[in-house]
């Protein structure tokens, strides 16, 4: 990436590690502002108790060749979430990029109907998954609608035709990435007369810090995590994702995607970037015509 975003403004709600990380990393690329937010700091540690900081997301946006501007936020706060957009118009007087990527895939309990579920978890997810989305956006829009060209994305998973026909690991889990693609075509239709766009994002099976550490692998070594779930072969880092984002954000016409959901491996062809590997993975599709279907693990065709 050159520096073609230089005079660009993003706030990325969620960035203290995986496609949060990626993504701010990415922008950063382009020579972007990047505010990356989230609850740990070098003080201070959230719920998930993980050892990753906005700092050091923000050290990686730096060294990309942006500017990284760390920010602890809790986006269930809507005082927080307001001063934080008050610092962002007082610092630059613009916000262009917004991504919405706070999830809470930690609170997932798989495969269990919803009476065996923890009800004190699952609404937890749906706030965390939901509700920080939308007090952000409420928040920001104003700020981005000022200038034509403004772009939102929300991240989930699963694209929409996915999630459409098949049943997502529990009833919070699956209404939560279902509702952000429908949030993120609700925006659209809100944000285009004002000549902005809202899409919906999916990674692929992401190499994310947790799903790493979930496997016993780093990065280097992340290919033997096959030995215990052979279809791992499809995965993708978060600079893949993060790619994706700073595609569209420096695509003249990027309103052409305007409320629809994409993916990844999508936009790779559309646009022609890579993984750090130099591969394309194409993960939703692997996972319709080879993993749904029972077929053994390779990946050949589809990165």
């Amino acid at each position: 990436m050159n520096q073609v975003l230089k005079s660009k403004v993003a706030l990325v709600a969620g960035a203290t590690r995986g496609a949060g990380r990626g993504i701010a990393t990415e922008l950063g690329a382009t020579g972007a502002i990047v505010y990356v937010t989230g609850r740990t700091t070098h003080a201070h540690r959230s719920e998930y108790n993980r050892s990753e900081t906005i700092e050091q997301t923000a050290d990686l946006v730096n060294q990309a060749g942006g500017q990284g501007i760390p920010v602890q936020v809790d986006h269930l706060d809507p005082k927080q979430v307001q001063a934080l957009v008050a610092r962002i118009e007082s610092e630059q007087g613009r916000l262009d990029i917004l991504v919405n990527d706070i999830g809470a895939e930690y609170l997932v309990d798989l495969n269990k109907p919803i009476w065996e579920l923890s009800l004190d978890r699952g609404l937890r997810m749906l706030r965390l998954a939901i509700d920080t989305h939308i007090i952000t956006s409420h928040f920001a829009l104003p700020l981005l609608i000022k200038n034509p060209g403004g772009l939102v994305i929300e991240i989930t998973d699963g694209t929409a035709e996915y999630n459409e026909k098949n049943y997502r690991l529990s009833l919070f889990y699956d209404l939560a990435k279902t509702s952000v693609i429908r949030m993120a075509w609700a925006l659209a239709q809100e944000l285009q007369p004002h000549k902005c766009t809202a899409v919906a994002l999916t990674p692929g099976w992401l190499r994310s810090e947790i799903m790493l550490d979930h496997f016993e692998v780093s990065e280097a070594n992340w290919q033997d995590a096959t030995a215990k779930e052979p279809h791992f072969v499809i995965s993708e880092t978060p600079r893949y994702i993060g790619r994706a984002v700073a595609c569209l954000a420096q695509d003249p016409d990027v309103a052409r995607w305007n409320g629809q959901s994409l993916s990844s491996g999508q936009l790779a062809k559309v646009y022609g970037f890579t993984d750090l590997d130099g591969s394309q993975p194409d993960a939703w599709r692997y996972i319709r015509e080879v993993a749904d279907v029972g077929k053994p693990a390779d990946a050949t065709g589809y990165r």
